[in-house]
């Protein structure tokens, strides 16, 4: 039993993509986030690295039960459903399992979602905490965008 956990364990873990910043960066790019909703690439930058240190299977369990999920660390009681909370509100109408994965585009859609919302990309902690009113050009310097 112990040796199937563990290699369960390895297995999540070896399937978890964890991008280098400039790699993030490109992708975001890629993906129209650079200038959406008013917010440049650097600040995304930033709310990823300090969210999930750019990891998709990123998973933080909050003290109100609910869980963060992902590269953004979207939250189960607000934007998916996790199937263990009733009151989700599922403002993306996603599965919060979809947002474990290297295909981040359920991800960066949700995140899109999010910031359409009143607080926008205050929504994060993070980005209050580590972004807001900084200089946040390391967070693109040197990637060729």
């Amino acid at each position: 039993m112990m040796r199937s956990l563990v290699f369960l364990l390895l297995v999540a873990v070896a399937s978890a993509k964890i991008f280098q910043r400039c790699e993030w960066a490109r992708v975001l790019k890629a993906n129209g986030m650079d200038g959406y909703r008013g917010h440049s690439l650097a600040n995304w930058v930033c709310l990823s690295k300090w969210e999930s240190n750019y990891n998709t299977m990123a998973i933080n369990h909050n003290t109100d039960r609910s869980i963060d999920y992902g590269i953004f660390q979207i939250n189960s009681r607000y934007w998916c459903d996790d199937g263990r909370l009733p009151q989700t509100a599922n403002a993306c109408n996603i599965r919060c399992s979809e947002l474990l994965s290297n295909d981040v585009s359920v991800a960066i859609n949700c995140a899109k979602h999010v910031v359409r919302d009143p607080n926008g990309i205050r929504a994060w902690v993070a980005w209050r905490n580590h972004c807001e009113n900084k200089d946040l050009s390391s967070y693109v310097s040197g990637c060729g965008l």
